[in-house]
């Protein structure tokens, strides 16, 4: 039965959310970078992940000839144990990664989709997070199971870009869960990708944990109540915030899209130059909490700001922001792949 109200227990009461005008952790050095992997071990499947990434670009670089952009989506968990029953997670379900990714496909990119596993992936997030159950989109006929006519124009919609970017093999999905998986399979990632050079491009939309617990510092079982007397205090160190490595070493020639939420209105655009003067790269997205779904702002260090805004009417029959920002992101990409060859060439 579908449920008579559409409202969602997961949005966060934003009038008791916490301070954000302190400053932002520093930038990693090559010393955090060298001092982080040697005291973190990689996945086990990292090698696994490699080969696939490399085959994926390779396949495009000989064949396609397409821009690949590498899509960060969802949040990352904080493992409070090595055997993990407790972690510290956040709110993201990889809403505006999963529709960005549809629109690059759709403007011809191919898509390395790094997400949270179990969050939204693009097509099916039609269907996964929605207020109807999915068995309400078919029903039974003749002992035989049917789309339900109420939603199959739409659904054949879906199916046939999903099988567009499936057969012309654009798409490649890699999940994450931990913090720890994350930054090592964005390093590797990043690496593999500076053999695209200019025509990479990285849209970093996942929300990515501040803190987190080092692998030195976690017990090797579940945390026992009774052994904390009933309290749990933990002591978590900031997460090196490698941007400026990926501006600098992992994958210098490539354009670079990070986000900054925030849910103070006057401390956003600060808050987006400030990361720009903090890691070098090129365009900053910012958005509210409150509004992030219909404006966002474009902050670059050579331009005035750029808002995109759905009008009301557009938010009103849920058009998706996504469907403006990724052609505005294109078209700055393209102009910087212009910028640099011509640079290459003086």
């Amino acid at each position: 039965m579908s449920p008579k109200k559409s409202f969602h227990t997961s949005n966060p009461e934003t009038d008791t959310a916490i301070d954000r005008t302190i400053p932002d952790f520093p930038a990693a050095q090559l010393s955090d970078e060298d001092r982080y992997f040697r005291a973190h071990k990689p996945p086990k499947y990292l090698d696994e992940l490699s080969a696939e990434v490399s085959e994926f670009v390779e396949f495009h670089l000989k064949n396609s000839k397409k821009n690949i952009v590498l899509v960060t989506s969802g949040g990352t968990t904080v493992p409070l144990e090595n055997n993990t029953v407790r972690f510290i997670d956040n709110f993201s379900a990889g809403t505006r990664g999963a529709t960005s990714a549809e629109y690059f496909l759709e403007n011809g990119y191919a898509v390395i989709f790094l997400h949270r596993e179990f969050s939204l992936l693009p097509y099916s997030r039609h269907y996964s997070h929605t207020t109807n159950c999915f068995l309400d989109y078919m029903t039974e006929e003749d002992n035989k199971v049917q789309i339900n006519r109420d939603f199959a124009d739409e659904m054949l919609v879906v199916l046939r870009k999903y099988n567009a970017a499936k057969e012309s093999n654009s798409l490649l999905l890699i999940p994450f869960t931990t913090v720890n998986q994350y930054l090592y399979t964005l390093k590797t990632i990043s690496e593999i990708l500076h053999r695209v050079d200019t025509r990479a491009l990285f849209y970093l939309a996942a929300a990515v944990s501040d803190f987190f617990l080092p692998q030195s510092k976690m017990p090797q079982h579940k945390i026992q109540s009774q052994e904390s007397g009933g309290k749990l205090i933990i002591d978590l160190e900031p997460v090196p915030k490698f941007l400026s490595r990926l501006v600098d070493n992992w994958a210098p020639a490539a354009m670079i899209v990070s986000f900054k939420l925030e849910t103070d209105n006057t401390i956003l655009i600060k808050k987006a130059k400030n990361a720009l003067t903090r890691y070098q790269h090129q365009l900053v997205i910012g958005n509210l909490l409150q509004t992030r779904k219909k404006e966002v702002v474009f902050v670059t260090t050579d331009e005035p700001d750029q808002w995109i805004k759905l009008t009301d009417e557009e938010y009103k029959n849920k058009e998706e922001i996504e469907k403006i920002i990724i052609p505005a992101v294109i078209e700055r990409h393209h102009k910087w792949i212009k910028q640099r060859n011509e640079n290459k060439q003086k």
